[in-house]
């Protein structure tokens, strides 16, 4: 028995000895970096880096030429001698400013940006690590061309080209996440999602209703979350990450772990995030309209006026979240991938800030109004596979299962009645997704999706003096709501410089709904829909070098009504009452874009796009009659009745622009701006503001690369919004927004200069963080109810493995 076990260890000694490992590394940052390929011709020879930047070169050696490429980065060429010289240690340098990028949204396949007509943002790894964004719309702001609104500390709705909200689509792994209770009004479903569990993120600018259905009008934001990675022949694969955080603006304490277990056919990740975060504090410098100058308390059963030692500190406003991720990856072999997803996230109550701010004859109008835990809960599975034959070449199945669960709880300032509204939403989907090439010019792309939503609404009335607990009138219908659509998109290469783009979606949609006449005498007791449309869009990319692109796209989206267009109830400002609308129909928007990008020798690029959206049928709040009744008592408050309808249009225009500028000594040179101008019909023919179109705004900020560190100082800016140019249900906000020397609402123009840096302390450990709002400024985004953080200070520590 002994003779056996020194044979095999005479044998592992010899293995380890011959195998020659190679490491990969960024030259910046000293990460390792995957999928890295070598290849030689003399020995013939090939070799693809692992997750830890390693790749086994025993097969090279003697070869007098090594090429070692990577997208993205320069390639290098060496011998085989030269790399056992260097220890087997390489470092790759980022390659100078180009055109090139991957980008997978456009068709839900990887292509080369340059051959989509759409506009599509990437927001890369590394520049999160360095932003060091809060939650998910956090992230999407880094961007430089996301405009986020809050209206409390844990919120984020983003607005993108003119719309928010249910004109635009979030979707998760190619999962839609948008339900049918999406509302118009600011969403905050974004910060489910946890940043540190990404793996990438991209925005599609315009329409993409071809690929993505219903809510597609102003732009889809698709994130793709870690993916398990799997290992060698030999021992397993384990790499991870592990994150603490704290900043001092909110006082959040954060922490973050995942860890990745691959071998060679099956893969296991896990990831998990906490977040706690206080009550945030605003700047010193700024209107003192934004000062919270009061809260309200419950004191021996009475709701007392709290005078706010700090008016700085926006109380109450801090929450907790919990983001857990696993995943299980099976590859039996090179043609098929599976991958089986679980992500759960919740949230602790989070209060309403705006509404708390709301006053009636003098005293706060709400003793209490915040949302309760937002919980969400997806299953998916996807399978992929390859063949080289047949009617497609890649196919991908993706079969999900979505739980959402939202509540609203209020109360008004010493009345003892406080009301609850919870929503539940199942949402099951069904994607087949396939690509075909056919010859060299050719390329197919298309799929069939079904969705169903089933919505459960209900609300009580709680005594919180007797305890008693009465049934309520619910938000919603009880209801089911259905979309089912077929795509085809076809890729034509006309030349090597000129590439074209042209697809169409057929959708058909269904909704049912069961109305409860015991709190609200409706004229009817139930609605059914149904509607079906096309979509299509048709774009080419002219590339006459590869220094210069131009892109033209025409293209539509399209949203169907959902639940909470049809059937809620609910106060959408004080006085006013949503109701039902059993007759709705779908919005279309219609869009042309035009870019072009140039790279001027290798260190400065310099893109613009130009677009305009005309969004037809538009469904709109707009005055209504309930019974002929124009208003109605609804919590406790006579008030006027609207309903959402399809009754006018709305146009927007606006142009985004960005710079890129390598620098000499390390030193490089960003910038993003956009400028969008909205209008909505109004029921005299007249024309308002787009509620939903952000000033222009934007970032530009000088950075630092040198080895293993790296620093960026940039600024934030928004312009004004004048009263003249708020919308009308915005100018009656005043609770929310600065006043001007007339004593009318208007959203001021800001600023903020912002320091991050991060250092690569060794091959594991690397720390960052930073001063945002370093001038301290108070300042409140367009649309939102909560101002911003003043300075905050940030650290953050990583450890990867």
């Amino acid at each position: 028995m002994k003779k056996y076990i020194s044979l095999w260890l005479l044998s592992c000694m010899y293995m380890l000895t011959n195998a020659q490992i190679a490491t990969v590394r960024d030259r910046e940052n000293y990460q390792p970096l995957e999928l890295v390929t070598f290849a030689s011709q003399d020995p013939a020879a090939s070799a693809i880096t692992n997750a830890k930047g390693q790749a086994d070169l025993s097969g090279f050696s003697g070869s007098a030429t090594i090429e070692i490429r990577m997208m993205g980065y320069k390639t290098k060429r060496l011998s085989y001698e030269a790399l056992k010289a260097a220890n087997f240690q390489v470092y790759l340098e980022q390659s100078a400013i180009s055109l090139d990028q991957v980008v997978v949204s456009a068709t839900r396949w990887g292509q080369p940006n340059r051959e989509i007509p759409s506009k599509i943002t990437s927001i890369s790894t590394k520049q999160v690590n360095l932003m060091n964004p809060q939650t998910a719309a956090d992230l999407l702001g880094a961007s430089g061309e996301v405009y986020i609104q809050k209206s409390q500390l844990g919120g984020g709705s983003p607005m993108i080209r003119g719309f928010a909200t249910n004109r635009l689509l979030i979707v998760v792994d190619g999962v839609r996440m948008n339900t049918a209770i999406f509302r118009s009004g600011n969403l905050q479903n974004v910060i489910s999602l946890d940043p540190f569990a990404m793996g990438s993120t991209e925005v599609l600018f315009g329409p993409g209703g071809v690929i993505y259905g219903s809510d597609a009008i102003g732009g889809v934001m698709s994130f793709r979350t870690l993916t398990p990675l799997l290992g060698d022949n030999g021992s397993p694969l384990v790499t991870g990450n592990a994150v603490m955080r704290y900043s001092s603006a909110s006082r959040e304490v954060t922490g973050h772990v995942d860890v990745n277990v691959g071998w060679k056919k099956w893969g296991i990740l896990t990831s998990f995030s906490q977040n706690v975060f206080g009550d945030l504090r605003m700047g010193s410098h700024g209107p003192d309209d934004y000062l919270r100058s009061f809260y309200v308390q419950r004191q021996d059963s009475v709701d007392v006026v709290v005078t706010n030692i700090d008016p700085e500190v926006q109380t109450p406003t801090g929450y907790n979240q919990v983001n857990l991720m696993q995943k299980v990856r099976y590859s039996p072999n090179d043609n098929l991938d599976i991958n089986y997803g679980f992500h759960y996230s919740t949230t602790t109550n989070v209060s309403r800030y705006d509404r708390l701010l709301r006053t009636r004859q003098g005293l706060p109008r709400s003793a209490e109004w915040y949302y309760g835990p937002q919980e969400w809960m997806m299953n998916v599975l996807d399978i992929q596979h390859r063949r080289s034959s047949g009617i497609y070449d890649q196919a991908n199945v993706r079969l999900a299962y979505q739980f959402f669960e939202e509540s609203r709880h209020d109360r008004d300032f010493n009345k003892p009645v406080k009301r609850n509204r919870t929503e539940n939403v199942d949402a099951l989907s069904a994607n087949l997704d396939l690509s075909k090439a056919v010859g060299e010019k050719h390329h197919f792309y298309y799929g069939i999706e079904a969705v169903y939503n089933n919505v459960a609404s209900s609300g009580t009335d709680e005594n919180i003096r007797t305890g008693n607990v009465e049934p309520g009138p619910s938000r919603y219908p009880q209801s089911k709501w259905g979309s089912y659509g077929a795509y085809l998109s076809y890729q034509y290469k006309v030349s090597e410089n000129i590439s074209l783009l042209a697809g169409g979606r057929f959708n058909y949609f269904t909704l049912d709904a069961e109305f409860d006449t015991t709190f609200y005498p409706f004229p009817f007791t139930a609605a059914s829909v149904r509607d079906g449309g096309l979509s299509g869009s048709i774009g080419t990319v002219y590339n006459p070098t590869e220094k210069w692109s131009f892109s033209m796209n025409l293209s539509s989206g399209f949203r169907t009504p959902n639940v909470d267009d049809l059937g809620k109830v609910f106060d959408s400002e004080p006085g006013s009452v949503i109701v039902p609308n059993p007759d709705l129909q779908t919005e279309n928007g219609y869009n042309v874009d035009i870019g072009a990008a140039k790279v001027f020798n290798d260190f400065m690029k310099i893109d613009v796009a130009a677009y305009f959206t005309y969004l037809d049928n538009a469904m709109v709040r707009r005055a209504w009659q309930l019974n002929g009744m124009d208003s109605i008592w609804y919590d406790g408050e006579y008030s006027q009745v609207q309903a959402v309808q399809n009754a006018a249009y709305a146009t927007v225009y606006g142009i985004q622009a960005g710079l890129e500028l390598k620098l000499p000594l390390g030193f490089g040179l960003t910038s993003r701006f956009n400028y969008q101008k909205g209008e909505e019909e109004l029921d005299d023919g007249s024309k308002s503001p787009l509620r939903h179109a952000a000033p222009w705004f934007g970032t530009t900020g000088l950075t630092f690369s040198a080895e293993k560190l790296k620093m960026d100082l940039y600024a934030i800016y928004s312009g004004e919004v004048s009263y003249e140019n708020l919308p009308p249900e915005e100018q009656a906000k005043t609770y929310m927004y600065a006043l001007n020397n007339d004593g009318n609402p208007y959203s001021p123009a800001w600023y903020t200069l912002n320091f991050k840096v991060m250092y690569q302390i060794t091959d594991i450990f690397s720390v960052s963080g930073g001063v945002e709002n370093l001038t301290d400024v108070r300042y409140r985004p367009y649309s939102s109810g909560i101002t911003a953080p003043g300075r905050n200070f940030i650290l953050s520590l990583r450890a990867a493995f």
